[in-house]
């Protein structure tokens, strides 16, 4: 230390604005420096609200997500699409359906079972006129006629038109009527689908032998009948099928 001039300080105390630290009392450490400044994070990230709907007064408007974006013609085209395709579809199904049933119901009118308007009486009392009746048309793939069948068979006089009538006999079998009664192998027949005012009086000058694979066949209305008395035995060839049952009208319902 000089006489010189005057003693200078070693630690000065800061003013308020000079930025240094404030001097530190004997014995007393320095505060601690201020942690560092982080730089601020962004704000957080929230979903936009959708204004409130038209019409309502103060509504608070919902938080939701827009995500939703505006329609166009790419975005409708695929449900366009699905709604062409289920039409076609089903269109398509109604057509195969339709074509089904028509082959299902031919197939069952040639193979399986036809129905027959019947236009006369010479099968009365059995048949009416105008009786609908149920032809099974596969019977006699597998069986052949017998005595008491009503069969429907292809007129040998005209090959367009059908008849109805009741087998007699059958191939090798001998048949003989005589005053309106049927025999078979000299045996009268007990009929009694042939009612005694429909009872001719008919009979045939000698025997009948039914060659084979032919049958006799008869209306039951004796009296008004174009039968094997006239038209002579039928071959099983031409034998539709086998009548089952009256389907209409509806008080005729029942079997043959």
């Amino acid at each position: 230390m000089t006489e010189d001039g005057p003693v200078t300080p070693e630690i000065q105390q800061a003013g308020p604005d000079d930025g240094r630290r404030p001097a530190a009392r004997d014995g007393a450490l320095p505060p601690p420096p201020p942690p560092p400044q982080l730089p601020p994070l962004p704000p957080a990230r929230t979903a936009e609200a959708l204004p409130p709907a038209q019409g309502s007064v103060g509504a608070a408007p919902s938080a939701t997500l827009a995500v939703d974006s505006p329609r166009t013609a790419e975005t409708d085209s695929p449900s366009r699409a699905r709604e062409i395709g289920s039409w076609v579809r089903w269109v398509v199904e109604f057509v195969v359906l339709v074509v089904a049933a028509f082959l299902l119901a031919t197939g069952i009118k040639t193979f399986v079972v036809q129905p027959f308007y019947i236009p006369s009486g010479s099968m009365e009392p059995t048949l009416a006129i105008a009786d609908r009746v149920l032809v099974n048309k596969f019977v006699y793939r597998f069986s052949t006629p017998k005595r008491g069948d009503v069969v429907v068979f292809v007129s040998p006089e005209a090959p367009t038109t059908d008849l109805i009538k009741r087998v007699i006999a059958t191939g090798g079998q001998t048949v003989q009527v005589k005053d309106g009664y049927v025999s078979v192998d000299g045996v009268t027949l007990d009929e009694p689908y042939v009612s005694k005012e429909r009872r001719d009086n008919y009979s045939s000058p000698t025997p009948t032998r039914v060659p084979a694979g032919y049958v006799w066949v008869m209306g039951d209305n004796r009296g008004n009948s174009s039968d094997s008395r006239v038209i002579g035995p039928q071959p099983v060839t031409s034998i539709l099928g086998k009548a089952f049952a009256i389907y209409w009208p509806v008080q005729r319902i029942g079997g043959l």
